[in-house]
């Protein structure tokens, strides 16, 4: 589908120069002399690399649709990640290459992802925006600290440092959110 220029908005995928791109961030510019223009930051879907670009609003460029389908997260197998659509209860497996590090971090066995694919290809795999997680360790709060809004450092049952209120005790199960790994509250 194609779109102006000045219509592309973050976290849209686009074709440009024979390549998939997901918009990361968007700017409008109005200089002083010549037409405004929209700065975008974008990244390579297939391989990372990023790209900064302008595009102006007489510009057309190319809105890709991805197929978005619902998973569940079946097992780890060393560096491989095996999901079963919900649907179809087909398998795939995918690299912890494509999944990433911090996202590996808060798959849990049954947990229902969104994995997304292009003309077959699947190119990426986004986990729900929060996740219930347990305390496994906190630091004991001193008296008195509780005057001020103070967090103290935690460790969650995934392995993530996190910080959290001083009243959250080990074993307290809590909503944490997955973009940045921010207590969100108590359960």
């Amino acid at each position: 589908m194609k779109i102006e220029g000045n219509s592309i908005r973050v976290g849209n995928v686009i074709e440009h120069k024979e390549r998939l791109w997901r918009v990361s961030k968007t700017q409008h510019v109005k200089p002083g002399k010549g037409g405004a223009f929209l700065q975008t930051e974008m990244k390579d879907i297939r391989n990372g690399t990023k790209l900064n670009e302008r595009f102006r609003s007489s510009e057309t460029v190319e809105r890709v649709r991805l197929e978005q389908k619902d998973h569940q997260f079946l097992f780890r197998s060393s560096d491989e990640f095996t999901f079963m659509d919900v649907e179809s209860f087909e398998q795939i497996t995918l690299l912890l290459d494509m999944i990433g590090e911090e996202a590996a971090k808060y798959l849990d066995e049954g947990m229902v992802v969104n994995i997304e694919s292009f003309e077959g290809d699947v190119i990426g795999m986004s986990l729900p925006d929060t996740v219930v997680l347990e305390i496994v360790e906190a630091d004991v709060v001193t008296k008195g600290q509780t005057a001020a809004s103070s967090y103290k450092p935690a460790v969650l049952s995934n392995g993530v440092r996190t910080s959290v209120p001083p009243y959250i005790k080990n074993g307290t199960k809590v909503v944490i959110n997955t973009a940045d790994g921010s207590y969100l509250e108590r359960v």
